[in-house]
């Protein structure tokens, strides 16, 4: 059967790497240390995907810049001396090996910094299996669409052969601003019906059962 995708496009934090709740406590300790008002789990699990420094500003819209660049550092001291325990979701290693010898383009587009996506790559390594990888710190933040036109725009592929698969509603929103297929997944940070509200192709409940779609579909 043809591909109906050459082009696939993940995001990394809670689609390849089981991150989500790191994430989450990194988010709250650096609001803490800040003596600020500490986000809940779902707040902070909602801005995960975007850039730091948005991230933050959703999360607080009342600071002074500088604060939020201070927030950020927390942040990061918090997650990067952690970041070393955190792994791949079971079967992403085979999966991505597999799609690589099939013939597909694979890349990243994340909300991640470029050093901080350099460290995940090289810890799971999993960089020799990426064609491109696109961070928030080299580009406009999700949704904006520029991350995954880039993307596009090295890899020769158009909007009908690429497909992006995200565990966000910013994800999927980045998806349709690019004008590509998308794929939800409910493993990560959003919940099921806030991905279903952004009609994606379908929703995997596991990486397994998206490994299982795209080996059928893609």
């Amino acid at each position: 059967m043809a591909q109906r995708y050459d082009l696939l496009v993940f995001d990394w934090d809670g689609t390849l790497m089981d991150s989500t709740i790191s994430i989450v406590r990194a988010i709250q300790h650096a609001f803490r240390d800040m003596g600020l008002e500490v986000p809940s789990d779902e707040r902070a699990r909602h801005v995960i995907g975007l850039g730091l420094v948005d991230a933050m500003r959703y999360l607080n819209p009342n600071l002074q810049e500088t604060d939020y660049l201070q927030v950020v550092d927390f942040y990061r001291h918090y997650y990067l001396s952690r970041d070393h325990e955190i792994e791949l979701f079971d079967g992403v290693r085979d999966a991505l090996t597999r799609y690589k010898q099939q013939g597909f383009w694979l890349a990243v587009a994340t909300g991640k910094r470029r050093k901080g996506l350099d460290r995940a790559l090289a810890h799971s390594g999993l960089a020799a299996l990426f064609d491109i990888t696109r961070c928030a710190d080299e580009t406009f933040s999700k949704p904006h669409p520029a991350m995954l036109e880039q993307i596009m725009d090295y890899t020769g592929m158009d909007v009908q052969r690429t497909l992006m698969i995200g565990d966000t509603s910013h994800d999927l929103m980045l998806a349709k601003n690019a004008g590509t297929d998308a794929i939800g997944v409910s493993y990560g940070a959003h919940p099921r019906h806030e991905l279903e509200a952004h009609q994606p192709v379908t929703i995997a409940d596991s990486f397994a059962e998206l490994d299982a779609w795209l080996s059928t579909h893609a």
